[in-house]
């Protein structure tokens, strides 16, 4: 699947590794591919979420990604269906937070990898790279670009996709924004 990536693809893959060197992560996840793609100057992504105005909202989206990390990664979906069940996780995340200090459920477990300093990627970052193929399939492609890859990561439910349709970023908003069209759609039942 590697060699059907494009430059820029490859470039997200290398820098979401690096996102997750920087955050300390024994893992690359969704989130570290986002801010890859985010980090990605020059493409269809980065004038996607310029024409969106996500680039002057990062922070806040950042912010968003924080506030997942704290919850433990658990989405509001998640948050929701645990509420209608009597549990106030915003009470859980503070008892936590008040015996095992701020932050204590966004923890990376290090795993025995971590220390050859090889980063797996999650089963979620694995399934959106392999989402992107079937994207670019979809949409009749030859290549799979970046634009595949964040296609790939808001067509699906979970805490980025969740997170960036929070901010306006949906799959049909970047369809258009990227290929002024919807051409691919039936790419994204994938």
């Amino acid at each position: 699947m590697f060699e059907r990536f494009t430059k820029d693809a490859r470039a997200v893959v290398i820098g979401a590794t690096a996102c997750a060197e920087r955050a300390d992560s024994s893992t690359v996840t969704e989130e570290h591919l986002l801010l890859s793609l985010l980090d990605l100057g020059g493409s269809r992504t980065d004038f996607a979420f310029t024409a969106l105005g996500v680039m002057d909202r990062r922070a806040a989206l950042e912010a968003s990604l924080a506030d997942v990390r704290r919850r433990g990664g658990m989405t509001k979906a998640d948050e929701a269906a645990l509420a209608g069940l009597g549990i106030d996780v915003g009470a859980i995340v503070a008892r936590v937070e008040e015996t095992h200090g701020a932050g204590a459920l966004a923890g990376d477990r290090k795993d025995r990898r971590w220390w050859s300093g090889h980063r797996s990627f999650t089963r979620e970052a694995k399934s959106a790279l392999e989402k992107s193929l079937r994207i670019a399939l979809g949409r009749r492609d030859r290549t799979i670009g970046a634009e595949h890859i964040l296609l790939a990561l808001v067509s699906g439910r979970g805490v980025v996709a969740e997170v960036l349709a929070e901010h306006g970023v949906t799959y049909g908003a970047l369809e258009r924004a990227m290929f002024g069209g919807t051409d691919g759609g039936a790419a994204r039942a994938g």
